[in-house]
């Protein structure tokens, strides 16, 4: 469904993708780890067709998005739903307004209908009632599950995760990660997830995939990465500071 082909990336001198090579299936499950700044929002970027690659290419269903136009990419990002980060919600909006906001932009749909589209979604990641709430009246937790009601709102083919479990406690992250299988699994949507958080890539992916110095070091499933002998990659799911990884202000 989706071919990443030696994409390269550069900020003035900065080279964030040095090659990045990954293929994803039609209703897989893949989680990018790697550490902050290693270049796994500006892939996901790439993705979702927001950034245009130096070279090489990501196809989506055997569309290249860098040679379409912007027409074009608009209808194909209708393919996608995104988890942000912070949830990224309209404070000014109620929560079924925030839902319903690409509906709103895309469809010729009334008012009501969209409401009643949108207290749907709310259910179906376990929000009942709070369709009138503002975003301020919501824990974080709650805030994360509109945002992946809105993802969702337009019934896309894949969602996209940017580090779906930051800023939660441990138990509302585990509650976010099933939600995210539940999704998967409900919709048959394929689902992209950036995350340095282990034990979330471990429970969602089918397989997970590492970045490193703008590379694609090493995939496979939660089982294969818990056992690689790649020195970098077992430095960083053991979460040491000792190993080949360079940890910017430290010295040893």
């Amino acid at each position: 469904m989706i071919d990443i082909a030696d994409l390269h990336k550069s900020f003035g001198n900065n080279h964030v993708l040095r090659g990045v090579n990954l293929k994803i299936n039609k209703g897989e499950s893949v989680v990018i780890i790697g550490g902050s700044g290693s270049g796994k929002s500006v892939l996901l970027k790439h993705i979702i067709g927001l950034l245009k690659p130096d070279s090489g290419a990501v196809f989506v269903d055997s569309v290249d998005l860098a040679k379409i136009g912007e027409d074009e990419l608009n209808e194909l990002r209708k393919k996608f739903g995104m988890l942000f980060q912070a949830s990224a919600l309209f404070d000014s909006m109620t929560v079924w307004e925030n839902v319903g906001f690409g509906l709103k932009r895309h469809k010729k749909l009334s008012d009501s209908k969209i409401k009643e589209i949108a207290v749907e979604k709310l259910k179906l990641v376990g929000l009942v009632g709070v369709e009138d709430s503002m975003p301020s009246e919501l824990s974080g937790g709650m805030r994360k599950r509109v945002g992946l009601a809105r993802a969702i709102a337009m019934e896309p083919e894949i969602l996209l995760y940017d580090e779906p479990t930051t800023g939660l406690d441990p138990i509302m992250a585990d509650a976010i990660n099933d939600l995210i299988i539940e999704m998967r699994e409900k919709l048959n949507i394929t689902s992209i997830a950036i995350t340095h958080d282990i034990k979330s890539a471990y429970k969602i992916a089918d397989r997970i995939a590492m970045l490193y110095n703008g590379e694609i070091i090493d995939t496979g499933t939660p089982e294969e990465i818990k056992n690689t002998s790649n020195p970098v990659v077992r430095q960083f799911i053991e979460g040491s500071a000792v190993g080949p990884i360079v940890i910017e202000g430290i010295r040893r």
